[in-house]
Formats: structure tokens, C-alpha cells, sequence
């Protein structure tokens, strides 16, 4: 398989730059849109996705609204998409809107690179903390 991309959608530039760096040091590059606005254009220029991290809270549009634009595309079909927030408390309902994973903010650099394996393997990770 070719390097692992992750394609993060998240307004604050903080939690990008953090989730960015935890991705580079596991040596997964990424892309990042930072509103939901840019991910139109984006799509159309992305390489190839293997992981999504979506906030769900963001200007303009809830991380709901961007997961049931990322489903409708067909190149989403098999990619991973973690819900990635501070509110923990969403946790049952981004299973109920079909994320396939859900992480809380703020990411424990010290579980991230075994979440990240896991998430890059297939399987689902639902931790709040």
C-alpha cells in the first residue's frame, strides 16, 4: 500500500496543527481543509483519502452535514470517518449518523499512534478522552 493520507476538516488551527504533527510523526501525510466551504474544491484536487478526521462543530455547517456529503461521494466508500470533537457527550449520536469512528479532543499523543493503527486497519475506535 502506498503512504497513508488523512484528510482533516477542522476550523480551528490549533487542532489542526496538533493533529497535522501526531499524522506526520507516524508518517502519514495529510490535507487540510479548514471550512467546510473549501472541501468542495478540495475534492476535486485531493490524492487518494484513506482516513477522514471531521469536527462536528464548525462555521456554516455541523460535521453532520459534511459526513452525508462525504457519503454521497463514491470515493468515500471505504474510507474511515472519525468523528473528532470536544463535545464527548455526541458520542452516540455520531454513531447514529453513521461515523465509523469517534475521537474526543484533546488527542492523547501517547494513544494516538495505536488509535491511528487501528483506524488505518479497519477497525472502529470510540474513545471520549
Amino acid at each position: 500500500m502506498s503512504k497513508a493520507h488523512a484528510l482533516i476538516i477542522d476550523d480551528n488551527a490549533k487542532n489542526v496543527s496538533v493533529l497535522a504533527r501526531l499524522l506526520s510523526e507516524e508518517d502519514v501525510s495529510n490535507t487540510q481543509v479548514m471550512h467546510p466551504k473549501q472541501l468542495e474544491a478540495a475534492l476535486t484536487v485531493l490524492p487518494d483519502i484513506h482516513l477522514v478526521f471531521l469536527d462536528l462543530e464548525m462555521p456554516g455547517s455541523s460535521g453532520y452535514e459534511v459526513l452525508a456529503l462525504l457519503r454521497a461521494d463514491s470515493r468515500f466508500d471505504a474510507v474511515p470517518i472519525v468523528a473528532y470533537t470536544v463535545h464527548v457527550s455526541e458520542i452516540n449520536v455520531a454513531l447514529r449518523h453513521g461515523f465509523d469512528s469517534f475521537l474526543g479532543k484533546p488527542i492523547d499523543p501517547d494513544k494516538f499512534p495505536e488509535q491511528l493503527k487501528r483506524l488505518l486497519n479497519g477497525d472502529a475506535v470510540w474513545e471520549t478522552a
